[in-house]
């Protein structure tokens, strides 16, 4: 928890925020697109970000919610992250579903490539997205929206009134490194919904994106022709992740010399053998975090890291913020979404 014991996001801020005169004149329904293999964290950020928008709306006052976050996949069910998380799912044409969406997102991950070549489910994408009023893009989400006749627009904000599908604009931001274009989509979507003060109070750690650099290149290395070698020092290296190792240890695994090892996993992962083992480790400190109350030094002890004062520094280079602000933050932000 931070310093002061609060949460970092409370009721108090809550009512010091919230403007007295926001009237929710009906629910906006938030579609998200999702496949096998889309990428969680950057999803899940999007999905927050309107959880907090109506949580600052309802309070405790009772107050309807402005947003209803539906997740969708063209068959509906259970769904796999690229992470491995599963997701539950609904199909947008079940008769008791919303059939029409005021927003649609489209999830990006290491999915993308083979969702692109099933033609069943990029017609349900081009079906689902022509009755959204808005389409956009989370990462490579963007992939799909074109191969499903969309045409993102290229060029800020601005509408393409050319780029559309039956009369539907799929709409991408220019990355940026402070604010993904999925979030800078949302928090437009709630900034014209309910005006600019609702959106200063969210936290800015849901803003930032959730996944670093590193994470982005492994995602992308799931669609890429990778020998057995270096799979299996991959693997290798997930298994032992938690130990202290030397990068020389992974070549043996692969039955490589250690120069070969590292000029053919950087050219077939994209990363090196130590970003590699670097993304491992964060998740798994990532995860421990979460769900145990273990201290931070023996987490760090137990993930590889070393001590608690490293691992410390590496939060702070790669995710923006200290092990123990993460962990209040998550924790946080789990009880909030119970208690929806």
């Amino acid at each position: 928890m931070p310093a002061n014991g609060r949460p970092p996001f409370s009721s108090d801020d809550i009512h010091a925020y919230m403007p007295e005169n926001v009237t929710i004149k009906s629910v906006k329904h938030i579609g998200i697109a999702l496949f096998d293999g889309f990428a969680l964290c950057e999803t899940a950020s999007v999905i927050e970000l309107f959880q907090c928008a109506n949580a600052l709306v309802s309070g405790d006052r009772g107050r309807a919610v402005p947003y209803q976050v539906y997740l969708l996949s063209s068959a509906g069910g259970c769904v796999a992250s690229s992470s491995s998380v599963n997701v539950w799912t609904e199909s947008v044409d079940t008769p008791r579903h919303v059939r029409h969406f005021q927003v649609l997102f489209v999830a990006g991950g290491a999915g993308v490539q083979h969702i692109a070549c099933d033609r069943q489910s990029m017609e349900w994408l081009r079906r689902t997205g022509e009755r959204a009023g808005l389409v956009y893009a989370i990462a490579e989400g963007h992939q799909l929206l074109e191969g499903a006749g969309f045409r993102c627009a290229q060029a800020g904000w601005c509408i393409d009134e050319q780029a559309s599908v039956g009369g539907r604009t799929a709409l991408r931001a220019p990355r940026t490194h402070e604010v993904s274009p999925a979030i800078r989509a949302a928090l437009s979507i709630i900034q014209e919904d309910l005006g600019g003060e609702i959106v200063r109070p969210i936290p800015h750690d849901i803003m930032s994106p959730a996944l670093t650099q590193l994470t982005d290149m492994i995602c992308r290395t799931a669609t890429r022709d990778v020998s057995e070698k270096i799979r299996a020092a991959a693997r290798w290296l997930e298994a032992n992740g938690n130990q202290p190792l030397a990068i020389g240890r992974a070549a043996e695994a692969a039955a490589m010399s250690g120069r070969n090892f590292l000029r053919r996993f950087k050219a077939e992962m994209g990363v090196t053998p130590c970003d590699y083992l670097l993304h491992l480790r964060l998740d798994r400190c990532c995860r421990l975090l979460v769900e145990t109350r273990l201290p931070v030094d023996k987490i760090a002890r137990r993930c590889g890291v070393g001590s608690g004062g490293r691992l410390a520094k590496l939060f702070r280079r790669h995710l923006g913020k200290t092990p123990t602000d993460y962990r209040a933050i998550q924790r946080w932000s789990g009880e909030s979404s119970q208690g929806d």
